[in-house]
């Protein structure tokens, strides 16, 4: 008889045999308390109040157990969302990673912007979840690129105004690739509007002033600054002077002036 509980027992799920044996046990209790209870109690205002005790320890007792078994769970979804969160976090740095090998001149540029991004919007007193919004778009700003062909991405030339009206396409290719994927959907700013100017003179939709969202008129700052720091094959790196005072000369134009006053702040530049 006990093999065959036993067995019957192992066919339930977890919770369910929970449920199971707690309500075996607790009917148990109920019936041999109240058994006890006869036995040594005569008088009727005494078993009421026992009966009501009885009542009260079985209310607090399935609380108790419920609060346990609850946190329990909520502590193993958390485990699996920090591990699913990871596991997302290592499949966009996966494919930054596999932009910049594509693109050997812009190789480690995305964790550096990105790092960059982060320090400008810390000072500006971002959220943590604006920030980590901030963090995935950075890394994935220039995906779009994954459908501009090699030879216009990798020319090392200038492009032609064909070439360059294909290379100005991949914000929109970006907004296509990211936007149905709704884990991304609050990291598509930079992505789609990162190369869009304070002035209304960028792409991909000529968007000005505030009509840019603030976290690509952050990262518009930190890309330009990092590319302008960076070896190419047509010129090299430029010097921390230079750098400042094309940076200073688009503010207003290219730039937020306000987002530029922060970024000199962060560059302990004054």
């Amino acid at each position: 008889m006990l093999r065959r509980l036993n067995l019957l027992l192992g066919r339930l799920s977890s919770p369910l045999r929970i449920s199971l044996v707690y309500a075996v046990l607790g009917g148990v209790w109920i019936v041999f308390s109240d058994h006890v209870v006869t036995l040594w109690v005569r008088d009727v205002d005494t078993i009421t109040f026992i009966a009501t005790l009885k009542g009260w320890v079985y209310v607090l007792v399935t609380a108790a157990i419920l609060y346990v078994l609850i946190r329990r769970d909520i502590a193993a979804l958390e485990h699996s969302q920090k591990q699913l969160q990871h596991s997302y976090d290592a499949t966009l740095e996966g494919w930054a990673r596999a932009l910049d090998l594509r693109d050997k001149e812009t190789e480690n540029h995305t964790l550096r912007v990105t790092q960059l991004a982060l320090a400008i919007a810390e000072q500006m007193g971002a959220s943590p979840c604006e920030l980590e919004a901030i963090r995935r778009g950075a890394l994935l700003h220039d995906i779009g690129k994954m459908g501009i062909p090699d030879s216009i991405l990798l020319k090392p030339d200038r492009l032609t105004d064909e070439e360059w009206a294909i290379m100005r396409r991949h914000p929109t290719y970006a907004y296509e690739l990211l936007s149905p994927i709704t884990y991304l959907k609050s990291a598509l700013e930079i992505p789609y509007c990162h190369h869009e100017k304070w002035d209304g003179s960028g792409y991909p939709r000529g968007l000005r002033g505030d009509q840019i969202p603030l976290a690509a008129r952050i990262f518009a700052v930190a890309d330009v600054w990092d590319a302008l720091g960076s070896d190419r094959p047509y010129r090299q790196a430029w010097q921390p002077e230079r750098m400042i005072a094309h940076i200073q000369a688009g503010t207003g134009t290219h730039f937020d002036p306000q987002v530029v006053q922060v970024f000199m702040r962060v560059v302990r530049i004054a």
